[in-house]
């Protein structure tokens, strides 16, 4: 039952990450909590599943608009820097406070969509 748990997952985070763009981990985190996993490493587990999903994502959106790719190339250094920033805080930060910043992310992310 939980292989099936995780296949779901993997399918509902992969259709996600394609139709947002990188979408995937909002739903994924809630969903490896829910599975047993520790706040940090559904948010670790996230991130890894993100990756080759975003790749694939990536290739798909260049392949059809090929203007992305150099306004992409402009943000990726300091996007790194702060997914490596971001690392070291996540070690620092007790899980309480993280679940807590997720959620406002979430909270406010849901009322910038609705605004627009």
């Amino acid at each position: 039952m939980k292989k099936l748990y995780f296949y779901v997952l993997g399918i509902i985070t992969g259709l996600a990450n394609g139709l947002f763009g990188s979408g995937g981990g909002i739903i994924a985190v809630p969903m490896l909590k829910k599975s047993g996993m520790s706040t940090k490493e559904s948010h670790a587990t996230s991130i890894a599943l993100t990756l080759p999903l975003s790749i694939v994502s990536c290739f798909f959106y260049i392949r059809n608009s090929g203007s992305i790719l150099s306004d992409s190339l402009r943000l990726i250094p300091l996007g790194l820097a702060g997914a490596v920033t971001g690392c070291f805080i996540m070690k620092r930060i007790s899980p309480k406070y993280l679940k807590k910043i997720f959620g406002l992310i979430l909270i406010i992310s849901g009322i910038r969509l609705f605004m627009k």
